[in-house]
């Protein structure tokens, strides 16, 4: 079983920044492609950003040149880096990552972190 807990996420101001992370634990043999989302109140989840296990990464248009995804796999962590940020970009942020154990790859969930941005 792998755990995921995310962090980093409260209350600023537009304009401000806060950085996100996701460390994984438990029976983890590599961590493939990792994302995050996001859920505004009232709205599906949405893909905000992707890298994978070699480094390469998407952006969501509206986050494109603002956010930056990055990994340690030394630490199975993954961050977000937002910067300038915006009142839409409030909701709860979630990871997701791909995990292989040595037998089985499966997609796990963190439990969400608030984001609140204040205009």
């Amino acid at each position: 079983q792998v755990q995921l807990v995310e962090s980093g996420g409260g209350l600023v101001q537009a304009g401000g920044s806060l950085r996100l992370s996701c460390a994984a634990s438990g029976s983890i043999f590599s961590i493939n492609a990792v994302a995050w989302w996001r859920q505004a109140p009232a709205k599906q989840r949405e893909a905000v950003a992707q890298i994978t296990n070699g480094g390469t990464t998407h952006y969501a248009d509206s986050v494109r040149g603002r956010f930056t995804i990055s990994r340690d796999n030394a630490k199975n962590t993954v961050y977000l880096q937002m910067n300038s940020l915006k009142p839409e970009d409030t909701g709860t942020y979630y990871c997701r990552m791909w995990v292989y154990d040595g037998k089985n790859a499966e997609a796990y969930w963190g439990q969400g972190t608030p984001v609140n941005v204040s205009s």
